[in-house]
């Protein structure tokens, strides 16, 4: 905790002041600071999706940035990603009541073997900051799993993450069995996890290799957005 001389007073805080102020809580982990800082957003009338754009996914951005550049750690994302469940709890069932714009529907899991979810967390909460509806179905995910997820949420979007190098190859056997029943056509399929890179995501007939978070949801954006002209064409 901060000492008492710069302790803050969140209500004190001018709009501006106070979203640069919960980017900063996000960045250090300050759950219960995130919890206030979106309290405090909404009695001043901001909407749901506007605390959810501006104070806790523009702070995210950052948290995934220097994650990417090896300034921050694993644990320290942890803690950022908890502070931001933490503010889209209170305002997850606001944004329902709300109808904020959904752009597409994800589901996302680790693959059968490997026990790995930060970074699915990661881009779980990045996906959700940016207007997905997101059902993560956690780690060690046999394919049958992901099917019957993907057909009850009614996806459009698969995202499938590996950090092993032993457990890779079962992403293909996702694909290969999607082949089979019929359904690779109804899914984008994103692949991610550190052993990975693009050529092996072409070699399994993935959509797109995913380096990061905010990859994903650049690329699913892209993906939903020609989805989206093809219907309208």
């Amino acid at each position: 905790m901060a000492d008492d001389e710069d302790d803050i007073i969140l209500a004190e805080l001018d709009d501006e002041e106070l979203v640069l102020q919960m980017h900063d809580d996000l960045y250090d982990g300050l759950k219960d600071e995130i919890e206030e800082g979106t309290n405090i957003l909404l009695e001043r009338d901001w909407t749901p999706y506007k605390i959810l754009t501006e104070a806790l996914v523009s702070g995210m951005k950052v948290v995934g940035d220097d994650f990417r550049d090896g300034i921050l750690f694993v644990p320290e994302v942890l803690l950022a990603a908890n502070a931001m469940k933490a503010g889209m709890a209170i305002l997850k069932p606001l944004l329902a009541e709300t109808g904020a714009p959904t752009i597409g529907r994800m589901v996302i899991g680790t693959v059968k073997g490997d026990i790995h979810d930060i970074g699915q967390n990661l881009v779980t909460m990045m996906m959700e900051g940016a207007g997905f509806e997101v059902k993560n179905i956690g780690i060690n995910n046999p394919v049958e799993d992901y099917i019957a997820a993907l057909e009850e949420f009614d996806a459009d979007i698969l995202g499938m993450s590996a950090l092993l190098t032993t457990t890779m190859p079962y992403m293909k056997i996702v694909i290969d069995t999607l082949i089979e029943e019929g359904k690779r056509d109804k899914y984008t399929v994103l692949v991610g996890g550190a052993p990975l890179n693009e050529e092996f995501g072409k070699a399994i007939g993935a959509d797109a290799y995913c380096r990061d978070a905010a990859v994903a949801v650049e690329t699913a954006k892209d993906f939903m957005a020609r989805k989206h002209n093809q219907m309208a064409g």
